[in-house]
């Protein structure tokens, strides 16, 4: 096989901690972690429902949509104040303790984020968590404006890194889109923290690890 020439990550749920956002729930319901997990949930649901109804809003607006929801579907109370502190959440989220000091040891090569979510999003991310200097490049689906697992999302790694995707290795914690990524072409590690079983899409990932430090170099 050929050397791997470059890397691609995921951010939300790869680099970034999503459940993160716990905390700030705390302020509108004594069971954050059910607010956090229907978020999440509904948040993804609405990427893939606009992509195939070719409706497209960015990521901060799905993701306030996704809010909402799980807030009346627990059956809460928040102000506008309230969501949107909760919103400001997902622009300083907690990284995974081993992002930075993986990312460092991959030095040498492209490092890229290909992720859902808005540039805006992503640059307050990468700034509060540090990463920058530990990325080439991050790469925003708004570039093409659809949502994984569209092959045009995927294909913006391979484009922008001038590099083929038989020779990136795609990096993700989702199992969905290891998935999306393995139909594309990219060579696909699954950062299986949660010991999750497969997807039965007919689709594996080429490598299984539990953390971001045990990626090969």
């Amino acid at each position: 096989m050929s050397p791997i020439r470059g890397y691609v990550f995921d951010a939300y749920g790869t680099l970034f901690d999503v459940h993160s956002v716990v905390e700030a729930g705390r302020e509108i319901t004594s069971d954050p972690a059910a607010l956090s997990a229907i978020w999440r949930q509904k948040q993804l649901e609405y990427t893939w429902l606009r992509a195939l109804m070719g409706t497209y809003a960015d990521f901060w607006t799905v993701t306030e949509a996704a809010l909402r929801y799980a807030v009346r579907r627990l059956g809460l109370t928040a102000t506008d104040v309230q969501l949107r502190r909760l919103m400001d959440a997902y622009l300083s989220l907690a990284c995974f303790p081993e992002v930075t000091s993986a990312l460092q040891r991959l030095a040498g090569r492209p490092r890229a984020v290909l992720s859902n979510g808005a540039p805006a999003m992503l640059a307050a991310a990468v700034a509060a968590s540090g990463l920058a200097p530990h990325l080439d490049q991050v790469i925003s689906v708004d570039a093409v404006k659809t949502y994984k697992p569209s092959p045009l999302v995927y294909a913006l790694g391979p484009t922008r890194l001038a590099i083929p995707a038989g020779e990136l290795l795609f990096v993700s914690s989702n199992a969905w889109d290891v998935a999306g990524a393995k139909a594309f072409g990219y060579r696909v590690a699954w950062c299986n923290r949660t010991n999750a079983p497969e997807e039965e899409l007919g689709l594996r990932a080429d490598l299984v690890v539990s953390a971001l430090d045990q990626l090969p170099r």
